[in-house]
């Protein structure tokens, strides 16, 4: 592979302004994969004109047929899916099996917001007097801008994209450098769909660079990030000295509560899946064990079972069921959590090591005995890491579950129907998902609260961030 991915503004596939690019690096070898073109202040006056002109365009389609338009574009990432996969696979790390099902929810994604994109209802308020007229309309917010991560470089950028169009908006994505490919290819389904030029823009660059001039310039109505509660801080602060309404999909830290009641091997097979898919590089991946006392020991030797049988390698071969790290930092982050926590007093239970010098490969780690004075308990380990506590009372898990500021994602496993209605009120979390992994459907919200962010990017509430509320009352003449 020698991949030049490049930039889509008003409608081309072109260079950026100064020809220069940036080198994308395949994480199971180190090599050089391709490279990916970097856009500079011409290209983003350019974009964002580009897109004034796309949301006048866009807004004046029919909801009717954008969603058509949408609809054409989801089949378009099922006909390709096998080759976006590659390509994904390639440049993030993660097997094959977990890029295709990527790519085809990303078309599912597609076609339920195409569908929302039909029921964006307005009404009529019952007045206080006679030949008074109340009309509660929704319209476009306006042009958007986007900024997505390099863990899931189409699901992340589906959501945004599949929300701004079904709302009647433009939009600038800013892509991920590290895995541009993909997210090129999801943008060039909604290209050979048909979407007019400049509704839907894609840059690559320096991430604060465009970050500042995006947010900044009057053109833009509306940002949506995802990616570090650091820098979603930040753009925060840059989206309310504009005015601008944002949307933050930031980080976790997820709880996973077991009840003495638990079905121990059913929540190991479902946590030690969602722990190790995409080798941990997951927002709402299970990361502190919270395990009832009496079933602790039985359920650390069944996960470090499931740990231990993991397949690691390029994602490209058969058989592999976890992928490389993204990059050399995640192996130095992880080895560096490790020995911070063992200094502490956990116990290794398995992994704890990078897996040879080619390539970013870390074992599936588990560590007993975790507790809040160790960094990977505070911090987003990000990383293919579980850490178990045991806990004695409920009271005792779910104050654990509430320590920190993060409240995106939590877990629990319990047969007790009092349990589930008791640990539903006292979870501070955007999702609680009990019994099984049942988060990041199209279908049901996915947004967090507290320091893992606000507003949500599933559901009806899609859309709710890209629109704006207008009243109108009239009296006849």
């Amino acid at each position: 592979m020698n991949h030049r991915t490049q930039l889509h503004i008003d409608g081309q596939w072109r260079a950026g302004a100064s020809g220069e690019t940036i080198d994308v690096i395949n994480p199971a070898t180190g090599e050089t994969l391709g490279f990916v073109a970097k856009a500079e202040r011409a290209d983003l006056e350019e974009v964002v004109a580009a897109a004034s002109r796309g949301f006048a365009t866009w807004r004046g389609i029919s909801a009717f047929e954008r969603s058509k338009l949408m609809r054409k574009a989801a089949g378009l990432l099922r006909e390709r899916a096998g080759d976006i996969a590659r390509l994904m696979t390639q440049e993030q790390g993660k097997p094959l099996a977990e890029s295709t099902g990527e790519t085809l929810g990303a078309a599912d994604t597609t076609d339920w917001l195409a569908e929302e994109a039909r029921r964006v209802y307005g009404r009529i308020v019952p007045p206080r007097g006679i030949g008074v007229t109340q009309l509660v309309a929704r319209e476009p917010v306006g042009p958007v801008a986007a900024f997505t991560p390099w863990n899931f470089p189409i699901n992340q950028a589906v959501r945004k994209i599949g929300s701004a169009l079904a709302a009647g908006c433009s939009i600038v994505l800013k892509g991920p450098e590290e895995t541009p490919a993909s997210t090129a290819e999801l943008v060039r389904a909604f290209v050979d769909a048909g979407i007019p030029a400049g509704v839907v823009n894609l840059v690559y660059g320096v991430p604060a660079q465009i970050s500042e001039f995006l947010i900044g310039h009057p053109v833009i109505r509306k940002v949506s990030f995802t990616g570090s509660t650091a820098v979603g801080k930040h753009l925060a602060a840059l989206a309310g000295a504009h005015m601008k309404r944002i949307t933050l999909e930031l980080g976790g830290h997820a709880p996973v509560i077991v009840m003495e009641d638990a079905d121990i091997e059913a929540a190991t097979r479902v946590m030690a899946g969602a722990k190790y898919r995409n080798a941990g590089q997951i927002c709402i991946a299970p990361t502190r064990f919270l395990v009832h006392e009496k079933v602790h020991d039985a359920f650390v030797d069944n996960f470090t079972r499931k740990a231990a049988d993991l397949r690691i390698g390029n994602g490209l071969d058969a058989g592999v069921t976890m992928g490389p790290l993204a990059n050399a930092r995640r192996v130095q982050a992880m080895e560096d959590l490790t020995a911070d926590a063992i200094a502490k007093g956990a116990q290794l239970k398995a992994g704890g090591e990078r897996i040879g010098n080619q390539g970013y490969f870390y074992r599936p780690t588990v560590l007993t005995n975790a507790t809040s004075e160790m960094r990977a308990m505070n911090e987003e380990p990000f990383g293919p890491m579980a850490l178990v506590s045991r806990f004695s009372t409920a009271d005792e898990a779910i104050e654990e579950a509430n320590r920190l500021s993060y409240g995106l994602a939590a877990y629990a496993f319990t047969r007790s129907a009092k349990s589930m209605e008791m640990l539903g009120a006292g979870i501070e979390t955007g999702m609680l998902s009990i019994n099984h992994q049942g988060l990041a459907l199209p279908e049901i919200p996915f947004g967090g609260v507290k320091d893992s962010g606000y507003g949500s990017e599933g559901g009806t509430e899609s859309l709710e961030g890209y629109l704006n509320t207008k009243l109108i009352t009239q009296v006849g003449a």
